[in-house]
């Protein structure tokens, strides 16, 4: 089997010590490609370097929401130049909103998300869109900003079926995390609704580790147990399920036009 973890952040200090066995045991679990993610500047730059140092590692670069109040313009056009420079930089992100937390407020967000997805469309890059505690505000925004289709992944998804069809409406992909093994998730509708031919697979690690391994740091070998329960859920064969998330995966990201092409 051949899986993708389309959403990492492995510059993470939890991966220090032992970052090259974690991919190594990502490898032996038949992971092909992992798209490690940076939330600003420094870190955005830490995800290239990581890139270039594993075959298997893409790189997304980027300005987070609870970022955006020390975001700088500088910040962006560094960004924009390790996009344009950087052949295994594939996405723009992770970009979004998140209302989650009171530190950030939602009019601090939204010029650094305005120039993020402005990017994408300037560097035909896709974005990675996290959305936490957000749906009104960041659908609302679509509409203003007049978006009828938007290359990217809704990452992390955590809307009802209703937020989901909105996003597909719009040519987007969706991926859920291990959260959605826990005994205590209630959405599942929400994953049997969206169609296989629209899903990637994610760990979000180092966080929201799968059962069995709740609890404990996540690593992109744990995404295995997020596609056997997608598997269930949509009465498909694990085997399926990595095949066409892996897919689409290589369709959204454009690996088959980058570096390290399996």
């Amino acid at each position: 089997m051949k899986l993708t973890d389309t959403h990492t952040h492995l510059h993470f200090d939890q991966y220090q010590d032992d970052l090259t066995r974690t991919i190594e045991r990502a490898r032996q679990t038949g992971i092909i490609r992992m798209l490690t993610l940076g939330t600003d500047l420094g870190t955005s730059q830490a995800a290239v370097q990581i890139a270039g140092r594993y075959e298997e590692v893409f790189a997304a670069v980027g300005i987070h929401p609870t970022d955006a109040y020390h975001a700088a313009l500088k910040d962006v056009a560094a960004i924009k130049e390790l996009a344009m420079s950087e052949k295994k930089v594939v996405a723009i992100g992770e970009i979004g909103l998140d209302l989650y937390w009171d530190d950030v407020s939602l009019q601090d967000q939204i010029p650094v998300l305005e120039r993020m997805i402005a990017l994408a469309g300037e560097l035909d890059l896709p974005v990675v869109i996290h959305n936490r505690e957000a749906q009104k505000e960041m659908q609302s925004i679509f509409g203003e900003w007049g978006i009828d289709r938007l290359s990217g992944v809704m990452h992390s998804f955590a809307g009802n079926i209703r937020d989901a069809e909105f996003y597909l409406q719009r040519g987007m992909f969706i991926s859920f995390t291990g959260v959605i093994t826990f005994k205590n998730f209630k959405e599942m509708e929400v994953v049997k609704y969206v169609p296989l031919e629209r899903l990637l697979l994610e760990t979000d690690s180092p966080f929201l580790a799968p059962v069995p391994k709740r609890g404990k740091r996540n690593e992109p070998a744990y995404v295995k147990y997020t596609a056997k329960k997608l598997a269930e859920v949509h009465g498909v064969s694990m085997e399926e399920v990595c095949r066409i998330t892996t897919e689409n995966a290589r369709k959204l990201f454009k690996w088959d036009q980058s570096e390290g092409e399996f």
